[in-house]
C-alpha cells in the first residue's frame, strides 16, 4: 500500500445561486477589481492508503458521491498525489 492525499474540490454549477461568491465579488468590485465571474468552492485533503493512485482516485470519487458533493447541485473534481 502506498500513502496518498487526494483533492476534491466541490463547487457549485454554473445556474446554481452562489451567494457566497456572489457576496464576495461585490466586494472585491468595490476594492476596485474588475471581474467576470466569482465561484466559491470547497476543497477537501483526504489522506488515504491504497495500492495505486488510481485505487486512491476511485475510493475518493466515492466519498465525493455519496457524502462531499449533491450531484444535483455540485460539480467536483478529485486529484490525487502521492505522500
Amino acid at each position: 500500500m502506498t500513502a496518498y492525499t487526494a483533492t476534491v474540490t466541490v463547487r457549485l454549477k454554473r445556474g446554481v445561486l452562489d451567494p457566497e461568491a456572489e457576496t464576495t465579488q461585490q466586494a472585491l468590485e468595490r476594492l476596485g477589481f474588475e471581474l467576470s465571474d466569482l465561484r466559491s468552492a470547497d476543497r477537501f485533503e483526504v489522506d488515504l492508503d491504497a495500492a495505486d493512485a488510481d485505487e486512491a482516485a476511485d475510493r475518493a470519487d466515492e466519498m465525493a458521491e455519496r457524502l462531499l458533493a449533491n450531484p444535483t447541485i455540485h460539480d467536483y473534481e478529485v486529484a490525487v498525489a502521492e505522500r
